[in-house]
């Protein structure tokens, strides 16, 4: 009898891989000239490295980049076959990077995961995968967008500071710096939800309370991210409040 193992990683307790080996070892026990094969999944969470080198071959690479709060951090991408690079938002700018019980809606930012797409890119990648799950920062994206050269600016032409506290001076939006570096490269986000940037089922409200957020925050950082949205498509000509999904991390 042949048997197909394909779970995902058990949060807090084991990996995809672990959990694949473990329930192998149970079929095993129950029917012991079973044919096995492995293939441990990720919904876009930690592990998603993992997974696909395992699935895939490639290498591990390692990187300096900022943590969720500006700290210093050595963190992995993964290049695959095909010109394709992995990164985990967790692994730069992750929940679990944060102290215990400790987490900052305001000040963490995605910076160091555009930090390691850039990385890849650098590494040859020309198609990156990145990994939503697991992140710290409800910062729209800005700080991953700065991290690759974008200029995300205030009314006096200043940079907005990292995080979600920085939306909320947000005047203008500038991706010439940005355009040159990303030409030729398609980045792919890995996520398994469909809540809006905005709204009762978007980012604020869903995932604000995860990473931080106390109740008299959630309008708060919903204005916020309105203000980034309609900078969004007053300067770049692309409506993100409502999309399905872009509410992710």
């Amino acid at each position: 009898m042949r048997f197909l193992i394909a779970p995902n990683a058990f949060k807090g307790c084991l990996t995809a891989a672990e959990a694949a080996e473990a329930m192998a070892l149970g079929v095993l026990r129950a029917a012991p000239d079973a044919d096995i094969e492995l293939l441990p999944i990720s919904d876009g969470g930690d592990g998603l490295i993992e997974t696909l080198l395992g699935g895939c071959g490639g290498r591990k690479v390692f990187a300096t980049v900022e943590g969720p709060l500006g700290e210093t951090r050595w963190a992995p991408f993964a290049l695959l076959p095909g010109a394709t690079g992995v990164v985990e938002m967790a692994q730069a700018s992750g929940l679990a990077l944060l102290p215990p019980r400790r987490p900052d809606i305001w000040r963490a930012s995605s910076f160091g995961a555009g930090q390691l797409i850039g990385k890849a890119i650098e590494g040859g990648a020309r198609v990156v995968l990145v990994g939503m799950g697991g992140s710290a920062s409800n910062d729209a994206g800005a700080g991953m967008a700065q991290a690759l050269g974008a200029r995300l600016l205030d009314a006096a032409g200043r940079p907005i500071p990292r995080g979600a506290a920085g939306l909320g001076s947000l005047a203008k939006i500038d991706l010439r710096g940005m355009a040159p570096r990303l030409r030729g490269t398609k980045i792919i986000a890995v996520s398994d939800v469909t809540n809006p940037l905005l709204g009762r089922n978007g980012s604020a409200s869903v995932y604000g309370p995860q990473k931080g957020a106390k109740p008299e925050d959630i309008p708060v950082l919903e204005r916020a991210l309105a203000r980034f949205a309609r900078i969004v498509r007053r300067d770049l000509k692309r409506s993100v409040g409502r999309v399905p999904g872009s509410g992710a991390a």
